[in-house]
């Protein structure tokens, strides 16, 4: 009997041991759900409830308090061939709807191009009834870099087109790959978009250009400015500020990064290009962030929490003074692969999806 007894609470210790990893004497991370399929992003649409899109197709009803989760069907067409990086992408819940990225073939063959898409539906939990309400054009065949991260400010939806690997097509403002595009959320442009004010030979919906295949995309509540994190080629990832009719130079800027055979891209800047405000050389693979403004963690206050994909690492930047950034890491390969973060709208604890989990980051 005592064997059996010491058995069970050797089993118990075992699992929550993994379930429950302590960094230092602060934090905690704790796991909330396991056997996720390649998730990518997720979405508060009330305190106790997250949308989880997975790559693979899925979108996932996740309840905090019953840890309960479900299948949420819809109607998308997405790509589903595990050597694209493309799939379900972000998903983002604005007034009682529901936003996602995706990659999209148009056509019916093997052959056929894809693009990164954008949709919306109206919140159902028994069904998504999802229209599109914008196409990068042109459609590509490339299974890299589709982007993409939304946000949605003032009623205008901003989302990252990644350059699916066409490297100076970023430079084209007739194409929409390698750009920020920013909507009205019915999908039509605004009138105050470059096209319209000053640059007549940029599509109606871009906003910046010169990207390469931005991942991470955050409000900042402090100065209402929109931050993106951009991943290099070999070196060269940053975090910066999108900036109306601007452009981040790609690919006549490597910024500090090279090609992956080693041949020089070009500079880390030059002058008439936007400046990002921090880079990492080598390349962390930088994935989301989120500036943060809760209660749980007052020492990260208005702080760019960035996440890592090849690092696999939580960091903050103190970016108050940008001729003086500061960079911490707050831990390292813990938990694999860092797809995105999200902040509690509550509580202000931080939701991490990496590899097939999600994690709550919280105090001790």
């Amino acid at each position: 009997m005592i064997k059996i007894i010491f058995i069970f609470y050797f089993f118990i210790c075992l699992f929550f041991s993994k379930s429950i990893l302590s960094l230092d004497n602060q934090y905690n991370l704790e796991i909330l759900k396991s056997n996720l399929n390649s998730p990518w992003s997720l979405t508060f649409i009330s305190n106790n409830q997250i949308l989880i899109s997975e790559k693979t197709g899925k979108i996932k009803l996740f309840d905090i308090l019953s840890n309960k989760t479900t299948e949420i069907n819809h109607n998308l067409k997405v790509i589903r061939d595990k050597n694209s990086q493309g799939g379900l992408l972000d998903i983002y819940f604005y007034n009682n709807q529901i936003f996602i990225s995706y990659s999209e073939k148009i056509g019916d063959n093997l052959f056929s191009p894809s693009t990164t898409s954008i949709a919306k539906a109206n919140l159902n939990l028994n069904f998504l009834e999802f229209e599109n309400i914008f196409r990068a054009n042109p459609p590509i065949r490339s299974p890299y870099h589709f982007g993409s991260r939304i946000v949605i400010h003032d009623d205008y939806l901003y989302a990252s087109m990644g350059e699916r690997g066409k490297g100076m097509i970023a430079q084209d403002a007739n194409q929409h790959p390698g750009s920020i595009i920013r909507i009205k959320l019915d999908g039509t442009s605004p009138k105050d978009n470059p096209h319209y004010i000053s640059q007549e030979t940029w599509l109606p919906e871009i906003y910046q250009i010169g990207v390469r295949n931005p991942q991470g995309m955050s409000i900042s509540p402090f100065d209402n400015k929109i931050y993106i994190s951009n991943h290099g080629a070999k070196g060269g990832d940053w975090f910066g500020e999108i900036k109306k009719g601007e452009n981040y130079g790609w690919k006549i800027l490597g910024w500090g990064g090279t090609n992956y055979d080693n041949t020089k891209i070009g500079p880390q800047w030059l002058p008439g290009y936007t400046k990002a405000i921090y880079y990492w050389v080598p390349s962390i693979a930088v994935s989301a962030i989120s500036i943060y403004n809760g209660k749980e963690f007052p020492e990260f206050r208005g702080l760019a929490l960035i996440t890592s994909l090849k690092d696999q690492s939580l960091r903050s930047l103190d970016f108050s003074n940008l001729e003086n950034v500061k960079e911490n890491i707050i831990f390292k390969k813990e938990i694999g692969r860092i797809r995105d973060i999200k902040i509690h709208p509550e509580n202000g604890t931080i939701f991490l999806l990496a590899q097939d989990k999600l994690w709550l980051f919280k105090k001790k």
